[in-house]
């Protein structure tokens, strides 16, 4: 894999349209082959027992076939190419912005102003598939002891996003760090399951076999059609 910066052309991407062409010179070089093959063959047929036209026929079909595919294919590659290049520039856009995706983690961080001011926050969100009455976050340290338990209120169904300020069940407020969540949501007597989300900050743009991914600050890397909203 090989990171991108916005001012720099991805390498898998030259590769790519490289091999594209490599594969054009190579049909073009199957078809000169070809030619001369059948060339040779009416130059050295017997005159009193000529090559049947049907079967020359045959081998002109079987080549404009062979042709026609690669030159399918060959487009394929270009446009994949063309849409990857496409999505890396518009991937590159994304650097520096906050991405929500999915995952159960929350990163707690504190911050000052300029008045010497500490907040502490950890900020995730849930995909709801319909509405909820209520439910339950509970958050856990890295040794799976619970730290905070948040009641949730009605939530409407869609994406939802949530903070935590760092409080604790005990009164106190936890230290820096990642930490895990699970929740537990229902709508009336009936459970309802969310898609936990984890925030992120993109710090790089990545483009591989696989496709674009973003790089995402403590989180690692995730495809890009995983984002579920960029703030």
């Amino acid at each position: 894999m090989s990171t991108i910066q916005t001012n720099t052309v991805d390498p898998s991407l030259l590769a790519t349209m490289n091999g594209a062409k490599a594969q054009a010179n190579s049909i073009q070089t199957a078809q000169n082959q070809f030619m001369t093959l059948l060339t040779t063959q009416l130059k050295n047929q017997d005159p009193l027992n000529p090559m049947d036209n049907a079967q020359v026929t045959s081998q002109l079909a079987q080549l404009s076939t062979v042709t026609g595919i690669n030159q399918v294919n060959a487009s394929i590659n270009a446009m994949n190419a063309n849409f990857q290049a496409g999505q890396s520039l518009q991937a590159a856009n994304m650097i520096g912005h906050g991405v929500l995706v999915p995952g159960n983690s929350i990163e707690l961080t504190k911050t000052t102003n300029a008045a010497g001011a500490s907040t502490t926050a950890g900020a995730y969100g849930l995909n709801l598939p319909q509405n909820i009455s209520g439910g339950t976050v509970t958050i856990t340290n890295a040794a799976g002891a619970v730290v905070k338990t948040i009641n949730l209120g009605q939530m409407s169904q869609g994406v939802q996003t949530l903070s935590w300020d760092g409080s604790t069940d005990a009164g106190g407020v936890a230290p820096e760090g990642k930490y895990s969540y699970s929740v537990k949501a229902s709508s009336g007597a009936s459970a309802v399951t969310p898609t936990n989300l984890e925030f992120g900050m993109v710090s790089s743009v990545s483009a591989g076999a696989q496709g674009v991914s973003l790089n995402l600050a403590n989180l690692g890397s995730v495809a890009m059609n995983s984002v579920v909203q960029i703030f």
